[in-house]
């Protein structure tokens, strides 16, 4: 188990609790983040394959909307210090992260993209 197992719980609930999703492109970023929670578990970095950098990034920008609007809320209204800092990490995390896929996936020349995660909060 890595220092980034929360990250990898929380990529893992939110996958878990949109799976009931029926469209196959929702499916497919929600196995793009069991595959990062798999990562993160691993260790701190994950890799996206230069045939997924959109789709990869999609589901993260959700990942961190979900967290944000439904999650980050509850932590803060019981004043969950612990909890708020490991929530705003894993959005400001996940946006870092959706911007480098972003970036790569405009270039013309493509190629897997390894995210080093940060250190945990």
């Amino acid at each position: 188990m890595s220092d980034h197992s929360f990250f990898a719980a929380m990529l893992r609930f939110v996958a878990n609790k949109s799976s009931g999703l029926d469209d196959p492109r929702s499916q497919a970023m929600m196995a793009e983040l069991r595959l990062a929670a798999e990562a993160a578990d691993a260790g701190s970095r994950v890799t996206v394959t230069a045939d997924r950098l959109e789709l990869a990034a999609r589901a993260f920008a959700g990942f961190a909307a979900f967290l944000q609007k439904q999650i980050l809320p509850e932590a803060v209204a019981h004043g969950h210090a612990p909890a708020e800092a490991q929530l705003r990490w894993a959005v400001d995390t996940a946006m870092a992260m959706v911007s480098t896929l972003l970036t790569r996936a405009s270039l013309e020349e493509r190629g897997d993209v390894d995210l080093d995660l940060p250190p945990p909060p």
